[in-house]
């Protein structure tokens, strides 16, 4: 769904063709999401109404004095927070999330403006003085070990650096967010429509280099807009602005998804460019950009219709350790399950509409931090494969697959008279069942 835009500033050097924006943000909470959006104030006043919010400061949930500061956890784990909408799209519960996964940390979504004001909100409507939801959830979560980065902008809405005027009143009011919450980790992410507007850009850019500065170790994300050139226009003068200011953040990542992405291979390749852009701008050495360079997938179905299976998150896993990439995520942890009837049933904000087990896709973000899953196997898997392989021909002289066997990257079996080799680490997946996409590449017939 396309939203009026602001006029295009005039570029220094030519503007290419603008994609289709990234819904990083609101529409990623989908099509259902954009057709609640006017009402997701209702939405929230009356959780709020469920749980008796009072003034602030009046409930314990609400309490800055009772959000205890978290174990500091190491940078890997907020590199590889998952982004979580706990007051919309159907929100899972983080404890059990992290109980079945490993998972322990998530990005929450998202503060923006609360109506034309210079004051902090989730959604832009539930101003975080009197909002307890999230504090449950921030307490929760470190209950068990774990933490939270609280993610500002996304898609649509209206940010804190197009309202408060200048860098230094925006990062009072993210300031604000960070003490509430006791931070040690925020993610900017700066879309469309206000990163086509420079001066927001300016603040916001600004209010994240006196967050780091104010707050000595804060972990620090930029994300924007991917393109199949790395990304576009608007998110290369955002890097100029980071550069103008003397700000370096912990990663730069890109979306690359929502652009005419097919496949792990475009995502890929967006990643290689982006890098060459990250060294262009700032000087940086091929090695040195992928260390501050991170990636923000979409897991399923995304709103262009593309489709990002576990195949495609287990090959940008190892594109994004074996290049030493800084960050590893994707939107989102509401949607990481399979949805109920019908499995692709268009859009949703709150299951992928691809075949899947409950929170696969937050078993690779685990794996990004140096975790290990658990490896309990689900009760219902929705499909089941054959535990034993058919009758290999005679011919075939590699081994043949099983089910039972793990298998890494340059192993070869045979199976139902071909041969394959495997892309990467993998488990009882079926080589037939693989795809071009998939882990096993079909290597022709025995």
């Amino acid at each position: 769904m396309e939203r009026a835009r602001p006029a295009r500033p005039t570029p220094a050097l030519p503007a290419p063709a603008r994609p289709a924006p990234p819904h990083h943000g609101r529409p990623r909470r989908t099509a259902l999401a954009l057709a609640l959006a006017g009402a997701l104030g209702l939405a929230v006043g009356a959780a709020a109404a469920l749980t008796g919010t009072a003034a602030a400061g009046t409930t314990a949930a609400g309490t800055a004095a009772d959000l205890t500061p978290a174990t500091a956890l190491g940078s890997n784990w907020y590199a590889s927070a998952p982004y979580l909408m706990p007051e919309d799209n159907s929100p899972p519960d983080a404890a059990a999330v992290m109980d079945a996964t490993g998972q322990k940390a998530f990005q929450l979504a998202f503060i923006l403006a609360q109506g034309s004001s210079c004051a902090p909100a989730w959604g832009g409507t539930s101003s975080i003085d009197s909002d307890t939801t999230m504090p449950a959830v921030i307490q929760a979560v470190r209950a068990k070990g774990g933490d939270v980065s609280v993610s500002v902008g996304g898609y649509g809405g209206t940010k804190l650096g197009q309202t408060c005027g200048t860098p230094e009143a925006t990062a009072a009011a993210y300031q604000k967010v960070v003490t509430k919450y006791q931070l040690k980790a925020v993610d900017f992410d700066l879309e469309e429509p206000e990163y086509e507007n420079s001066a927001a850009i300016h603040n916001e850019i600004g209010a994240a280099r006196i967050l780091q500065q104010n707050n000595p170790g804060l972990y620090v994300s930029i994300t924007t807009a991917g393109t199949n050139a790395g990304t576009g226009w608007f998110g290369t003068q955002m890097l100029n602005e980071a550069k103008s200011q003397g700000f370096t953040p912990n990663n730069y990542s890109i979306m690359p998804f929502d652009g005419g992405f097919n496949g792990a291979a475009a995502q890929t390749d967006a990643l290689v460019k982006f890098n060459q852009i990250l060294q262009t701008t700032f000087g940086w050495s091929e090695a040195t950009a992928y260390a501050h360079e991170g990636v923000s997938m979409m897991n399923g179905r995304t709103d262009a219709a593309e489709y990002f299976r576990q195949a495609d998150f287990q090959t940008v896993l190892d594109f994004a350790t074996a290049h030493k990439l800084a960050r590893y995520t994707y939107w989102s942890v509401n949607r990481d399950r399979q949805c109920p009837g019908t499995v692709d049933p268009g859009l949703s904000g709150s299951c992928s509409s691809v075949v899947q087990n409950d929170w696969d896709f937050t078993k690779y973000t685990v794996k990004f931090a140096g975790a290990t899953p658990p490896t309990t196997p689900p009760t219902t898997p929705p499909t089941t494969p054959p535990t034993t392989p058919p009758t290999s021909p005679g011919s075939c002289t590699d081994p043949a697959w099983s089910a039972s066997t793990t298998y890494t990257a340059g192993n070869k079996v045979s199976y139902n008279g071909h041969k394959y080799h495997a892309k990467w680490w993998t488990l009882n997946e079926v080589p037939t069942a693989s795809g071009q996409w998939g882990v096993w590449a079909d290597d022709g017939p025995c």
